[in-house]
């Protein structure tokens, strides 16, 4: 089971139906949206557990959206750009497990100190810069850039010092952790630590793999 990312552009008024996948998440970078008749906003998002249809609004309406299947891409009818995939391990993919869809921000100079989850996601940067420590290796993204995170393999992550940050995340979780955060401090001295992230939560869905 792989979970992708697709950035799509949605012409104003135009009617989009996606299907063929287990569950997705959507995130409106501009414009808005109708999801099968429920209004989405930009900065704004939805998951859903089967097919969807959306219709952009006046404006048209750009998406960052992660699908969670067994294919790549399916055929379309208005621009799409594949930005990433990942795989999920098989203990999700056969145990109960559901999709998250959050925002992640940092003040500046924020700081996630080294930590790990429970299960793999894909970020992508809404806005400000910041850099990855992962692995022995260190990249930097701007607006727009996507990472992959397996979850298990310790990540540090170091926000700009001028401007705010903030990454909109898909992830596979396991059912324990509904509701509950999924990161969990590597070194005993940080977990008492003052936080400098905060969260919003747009959505969680079960997922029947």
């Amino acid at each position: 089971m792989e979970l992708h990312l697709f950035e799509d552009n949605i012409a104003a008024g135009q009617e989009v139906t996606f299907s063929e996948t287990v569950a997705r998440a959507i995130y409106v970078t501009a414009g808005k949206i109708s999801a099968d008749g429920q209004d989405i906003a930009c900065d704004d998002g939805l998951v859903a557990d089967g097919p969807v249809t959306l219709v952009a609004g006046p404006e048209g309406a750009s998406l960052w959206r992660w699908d969670l299947s067994g294919t790549d891409q399916q055929a379309s009818t208005h621009r799409v750009a594949h930005k990433l995939s990942g795989s999920v391990p098989d203990a999700l993919a056969i145990s109960e497990s559901f999709l998250r869809l959050d925002s992640v921000a940092f003040p500046p100079a924020g700081t996630a100190m080294l930590h790990t989850h429970q299960g793999p996601g894909i970020r992508c940067l809404r806005e400000g810069h910041v850099r990855i420590d992962t692995e022995g290796s260190s990249t930097a993204f701007g607006p727009g850039g996507a990472w992959f995170e397996g979850g298990p393999e310790p990540v540090f992550l170091q926000a700009v010092e001028d401007i705010p940050s903030r990454f909109i995340r898909a992830m596979v979780l396991p059912k324990t952790l509904l509701g509950k955060s999924s990161i969990h401090y590597v070194n005993e001295e940080d977990r008492a630590k003052p936080k400098s992230q905060s969260y919003r939560n747009f959505g969680e869905i079960g997922l029947a793999l």
